[in-house]
């Protein structure tokens, strides 16, 4: 459990420079450039990544026990919320189309409607932990970058087309049904709706 709680303090941690120490990023691009910060940042995200994923699977090998039994219904409400937060997530690649404009910061908008529904689904004690993390990590992230609009600090992106919900729809779908029928099992060890490909 410890390395599993390391590599979640690291990885979010990385991600919330901007908010624990607002100038420490623009004081390392003056100090290194822009191609230099950005590299290691780029490898601390991954290593931090690696290190969540590497103790995340040592901590459920442990047994750590339940803090409550999810009802079996909540298990299908989190395969339909990851749709939403699938859709999101591709509407936060592409330039704006109105899921981009009206949900805001669709990217920060998935990764906290993907850490709710995977709550309302898991109730071991690693799984508590590291969703409950992503989805505080989420809300500090939407008041921070509602708080550097206010200030002028960032520009909402401006509406494109509606074409481009069309594409986010079509393929977050896609990546949504992949993950149900193979993905999320060859990448976690479990299938989301066994029943279906049984």
């Amino acid at each position: 459990m410890a390395l599993f709680v390391v590599g979640l303090v690291l990885f979010l941690g990385i991600h919330l420079i901007r908010v624990v120490v607002p100038g420490f990023r623009a004081a390392m691009i003056d100090k290194l450039g822009k191609p230099a910060w950005t590299a290691i940042y780029s490898i601390a995200s991954v290593v931090g990544l690696v290190v969540l994923a590497y103790g995340f699977d040592a901590a459920r090998s442990e047994g750590w026990g339940m803090l409550y039994n999810p009802p079996v219904w909540t298990s299908h409400l989190a395969v339909t919320l990851m749709l939403v937060a699938t859709i999101c997530l591709i509407a936060g690649f592409l330039p704006a189309g109105y899921i981009a404009t009206k949900t805001k910061h669709p990217m920060v908008l998935s990764v906290k409607i993907w850490a709710l529904s995977h709550l309302l689904a898991n109730g071991e004690v690693y799984s508590v932990l590291l969703f409950a993390a992503f989805l505080a990590w989420g809300v500090i992230m939407r008041i921070t970058l509602k708080r550097r609009e206010r200030a002028g600090e960032i520009v909402r992106r401006p509406f494109v087309s509606g074409l481009y919900d069309i594409v986010a729809i079509v393929v977050g779908a896609a990546v949504w049904w992949a993950m149900i029928w193979k993905i999320h099992l060859w990448l976690i060890g479990v299938a989301p709706m066994p029943q279906l490909f049984s």
